[in-house]
C-alpha cells in the first residue's frame, strides 16, 4: 500500500513542483533513504531479481528511499528534479505466475537513473518493462510476511510536467497530469481501470478513502510543502482502522501487517531541489530537510 501526490506550477505556493509520497511495506521491512552519486556500470546493471544492460555513460545521482532487502527504490528525485513513486496495484492478470523480471521498485530507480526528464523517465520505464518484462516478489522473501508478487503504477514528475504510468504484466498506459494528480493502490487510468481492474480488489474499504482525501488535499490550492506533510501524516482517510495514508493496519489478531515505513515532500527544481525525508510512520518521526545532491544517509 501507497499514496502518492504531485502538484504542478502554479497549483503550488512556491510556484514549484512538489512531490509527495508514502511507502507502506510490511512491518519488518527496514527502509533507509540515501543519496546515491553517479557511477558507471561496465557491461550490466543488477536490478533486485534479473540484470539489464547498462546505461550509456555515467548513470544521474538519486536521493533514494530504498527497502534494505532489494536493489530498487520506493521512491526518490535525482538530480534534475525527476521524481518518481510507484504503487502495487492489482489486475485481471495474475502476478504470481510471472517469472523473475524487473518490479516496480526496479523501474522507479532505473527511471531516475536514467533520464533527465519526466518525459525521458516514462520512455525508459515502458522500454525497459516491454524488453524485459515484469515480475518476481516485491516484498521481501525471507521476511515475516513471506514474497508477494504485484504490479505497479507510478506517478512521474519533473519541475514543469508529470505523468501516470500504470501497468499490468507488459501491458501500460499513461496518462498526462493537468495541475494536480494523486495515485493509490489502483489503477486510475479511465480505460486502463475498464479493462484491467480485478473485479475482487477491495478498492472501495482499503484504496478509494485514500485516494479520495489525498484528491482533496489537492484541491486546496495554492498546495505547500506544510500541507502534504500533514496529509502523509493523517489518519482520517480510512474505511478500515489503521488503512489510512499514514498506515497502521493490523490483521484479525492485531498483529501489524502493513506500515507506513518511509514518507517523502519534494519541491523540484532543475538542480534536483528540496526533499524532506523520514523513515518509519511520519507521524511520530520529524521530517529532515536535505538538498538533493548533498551527502545524506537515514536509516531506520
Amino acid at each position: 500500500m501507497c499514496d502518492t501526490l504531485v502538484a504542478l506550477p502554479p497549483s503550488t505556493v512556491s510556484g514549484c513542483t512538489l512531490f509527495a509520497k508514502n511507502s507502506d511495506r510490511p512491518p519488518d521491512e527496514p527502509q533507509d533513504v540515501r543519496w546515491y552519486p553517479p557511477r558507471v556500470d561496465e557491461h550490466a546493471t543488477r536490478a533486485t531479481h534479473i540484470s539489464v544492460p547498462a546505461h550509456v555513460g555515467p548513470t544521474r545521482g538519486c536521493l533514494l528511499s530504498v527497502p534494505r532487502w532489494c536493489w530498487g527504490a520506493e521512491h526518490g528525485v535525482n538530480d534534475a528534479g525527476v521524481a518518481i513513486g510507484n504503487e502495487a496495484i492489482y489486475t485481471t492478470l495474475d502476478p504470481r505466475r510471472a517469472p523473475d523480471a524487473l518490479i516496480g521498485m526496479d523501474l522507479v530507480r532505473l527511471g531516475l537513473e536514467r533520464a533527465g526528464s519526466a518525459g525521458e523517465a516514462v520512455a525508459v520505464m515502458t522500454s525497459l518493462l516491454t524488453t524485459h518484462g515484469q515480475g518476481g516478489t516485491g516484498h521481501d522473501p525471507a521476511g515475516r510476511h513471506g514474497p508477494k508478487a504485484y504490479w505497479s503504477s507510478f506517478l512521474v514528475a519533473d519541475t514543469s510536467e508529470a505523468y501516470v504510468l500504470e501497468t499490468s504484466g507488459r501491458d501500460w498506459a499513461i496518462e498526462r497530469v493537468v495541475a494536480t494528480r494523486a495515485i493509490s493502490n489502483r489503477t486510475t487510468i479511465a480505460d486502463f481501470d475498464a479493462a484491467h481492474r480485478h473485479p475482487r480488489q477491495p478498492v472501495a474499504t482499503l484504496v478509494d478513502p485514500r485516494w479520495h482525501a489525498s484528491n482533496a488535499v489537492l484541491e486546496r490550492r495554492p498546495v505547500s510543502v506544510e500541507s502534504l506533510q500533514a496529509h502523509l501524516r493523517s489518519h482520517d482517510s480510512c474505511a478500515v482502522p489503521g488503512w489510512a495514508v499514514c498506515m497502521h493496519a493490523v490483521d484479525d489478531t492485531g498483529d501489524p501487517v502493513e506500515d507506513t515505513t518511509a514518507s517523502m515532500v519534494a519541491e523540484l527544481a532543475p538542480d534536483g531541489g528540496r526533499a524532506w525525508v523520514t523513515v518509519g510512520h511520519p507521524c511520530e518521526r520529524a521530517y529532515l530537510a536535505v538538498r538533493v545532491g548533498e551527502p545524506f544517509e537515514l536509516r531506520s
